[in-house]
């Protein structure tokens, strides 16, 4: 038999939302919303509903990716306002780039010299909580 509710469906021994047990159909309730009287109930949500879901993985990656997403238009943008070429002497190499990309390269081996520096000290924790 279908329901008009969600959920599953009763199986062959089992009554439906509206019939009894003889399978003789009960009253369908007036009010949208009601069930008839020895029907399961629903739970009432609320506003504290919300508070109970719990963060996951998959929510974490997407925040993230948007986030990243995000910064990278910020960073084109930036690129493409600074865009005037700047002389560049590093190790004997001589060399002309773009403003923005010059910030760029420098911002991105900040980063690289700040993963490699957080990395090794986790590594430095691992190692210390295996010993103990």
């Amino acid at each position: 038999m279908s329901t008009d509710r969600p959920g599953r469906d009763p199986g062959p021994n089992e009554p439906g939302p509206y019939e009894t047990r003889a399978g003789e159909p009960t009253s369908v309730p007036d009010e949208p919303g009601t069930l008839p009287p020895g029907s399961p109930t629903v739970p009432e949500q609320s506003g504290d509903q919300w508070q109970k879901v719990k963060h996951t993985r998959a929510a974490a990656t997407w925040t993230g990716l948007v986030i990243g997403i995000l910064v990278l238009i910020v960073l084109l943008i930036f690129i493409l306002q600074n865009l005037e070429s700047t002389d560049i002497q590093i190790f004997g190499w001589h060399g002309t780039l773009p403003l923005g990309v010059l910030l760029l390269l420098a911002a991105i081996a900040g980063a690289v010299i700040m993963a490699l520096a957080g990395g090794i000290r986790i590594l430095q924790v691992r190692r210390a909580a295996r010993r103990r």
